[in-house]
């Protein structure tokens, strides 16, 4: 009975040493499975702050994405159009006449408005005979505006004909869907300050994706 006893004892004993070393493998097993979950989630946080770091100055500071709502620019920019606007741009340069513009409403900054820079600071605008004017800063006679190369030949303008000379910091801005468009022609020449940018470029729809490049063109070369 004495034998029988120990040799059960040493039987268990062993049963629980396998036990004890099952028990230390899996814990050992659940630590490294713990480790490689731990690994991967930093590495994804990692990549995640990097991400922003980049992605949060280009938004905030260099270009930003705006979606026309309406028919103002028509026939070259239409509504649900999505644009890419250049924020930066103008920190280096000036807006220049024929570029177009992204800009908070003078008469609501929570809103923003695209236009066309029509005249720059200095100059002097009037609208005559469906024909939109501009005199030079130190010039003394007005020149007609030529906008063949952007809008239909028979487009009429029609507005305000007395003339507006425009401050050191105002420019005059116009849509170029002239019969149906809120701009300067209503709420007066546009302050400096409310400019955010000019637009780059078109991403959708995407059959029309496009870069603008408003350099290029020749609106006013009888200027």
């Amino acid at each position: 009975m004495q034998e029988l006893n120990t040799t059960n004892l040493q039987k268990q004993d062993s049963k629980k040493e396998d036990f004890l070393e099952s028990t230390d493998f899996v814990q050992g097993n659940n630590r490294g499975a713990w480790r490689s979950y731990l690994s991967v989630f930093l590495e994804i946080v990692k990549t995640i702050i990097i991400s922003l770091a980049i992605i949060l100055p280009i938004r905030y500071f260099l270009i930003q994405p705006f979606m026309v709502e309406g028919a103002s620019m028509q026939p070259n920019f239409h509504d649900r159009d999505y644009l890419i606007v250049n924020e930066i741009l103008y920190r280096f340069k000036e807006p220049e006449r024929g570029e177009v513009i992204v800009f908070k409403n003078p008469e609501n900054i929570k809103q923003y408005f695209i236009k066309r820079v029509m005249a720059t600071p200095g100059e002097s605008i009037k609208i005559e005979d469906g024909s939109v004017y501009i005199k030079k800063s130190g010039d003394d006679i007005y020149n007609k505006v030529n906008e063949d190369e952007y809008l239909p030949k028979d487009l009429k303008t029609y507005g305000n004909s007395s003339e507006i000379m425009l401050a050191d910091d105002e420019y005059f801005v116009m849509g170029d869907n002239r019969g149906n468009s809120r701009d300067s022609r209503f709420f007066g020449p546009l302050k400096r300050s409310l400019i955010v940018g000019r637009v780059w470029l078109r991403g959708f729809p995407f059959d029309q994706i496009s870069i603008f490049n408003f350099d290029k063109y020749n609106f006013f070369d009888n200027l």
